[in-house]
């Protein structure tokens, strides 16, 4: 199965080949490397082996590995985020993947500003429509967007988006096709920006993602190998 360091590179390398496929440039996908449920230890090394954006599901975990890890990781939020986490979601992250509600949204600007940054977020939108994901209604996030333009502590930088669990990834790239279609809607009236960041892709379908145009994929496994059964 090999290291941490030789599943992280390998994984790079799949990255840069779907990348080629699609005629797109490496360097314009953001690898985050899931660590929910990881150790201090499995971090530090892929840190080492060169990974720089690590991405964290629960605050109460994000916060004590970040009391040991500090700053030098780009730290994403990349799961369900409730608002009375918002505060330490806010000081822990340099990205926050699942804004889902102007709720939410809200919130995280408001804590933004009094520890005076501007949260880089992207919001979450549930395109495959499965009753056990979160995100927000394609036909609700123009709306959505609309509203958090007077947010003055949050920058949205694109959209997030999780996929069904299959065995075959092509079944699923319909959803990273109608994600980037949002997008690029979205960006057309002016309520993401040219561009857009889309979060997309884990382990199990990250190279279809990347054809589709994520510029942010979500991967784990692939890279720490499968998680003890007691976790």
């Amino acid at each position: 199965m090999g290291s941490i360091a030789e599943r992280l590179a390998a994984v790079l390398d799949r990255i840069g080949r779907a990348c080629e496929r699609s005629g797109r440039a490496p360097h314009s996908v953001t690898l985050v490397a899931v660590t929910k449920q990881r150790s201090v230890a499995e971090i530090q090394e892929v840190l080492s082996a060169g990974a720089v954006n690590i991405g964290e599901n629960y605050v109460q975990e994000a916060l004590a590995k970040h009391a040991e890890l500090g700053r030098g990781p780009v730290w994403h939020f990349i799961g369900h985020l409730q608002r009375n986490k918002a505060r330490d979601a806010v000081r822990l992250s340099d990205w926050i993947h699942s804004v889902d509600s102007l709720r939410l949204a809200d919130e995280l600007s408001r804590r933004a500003v009094e520890q005076g940054k501007r949260q880089r977020v992207l919001v979450e939108v549930n395109v495959s429509g499965e009753a056990t994901k979160s995100g927000v209604a394609p036909d609700q996030l123009a709306a959505l967007l609309e509203g958090m333009r007077s947010l003055e502590g949050l920058t949205v930088e694109g959209l997030m988006t999780m996929a069904p669990w299959v065995d075959d990834a092509e079944q699923v790239r319909p959803v990273f096709a109608e994600t980037r279609r949002l997008a690029e809607r979205c960006a057309a009236a002016g309520l993401l920006p040219q561009g857009a960041h889309l979060s997309m892709g884990m382990s199990s379908d990250f190279e279809v993602a990347v054809e589709e145009g994520a510029t942010l994929v979500r991967v784990g496994t692939a890279i720490f190998g499968p998680r003890e059964a007691a976790s």
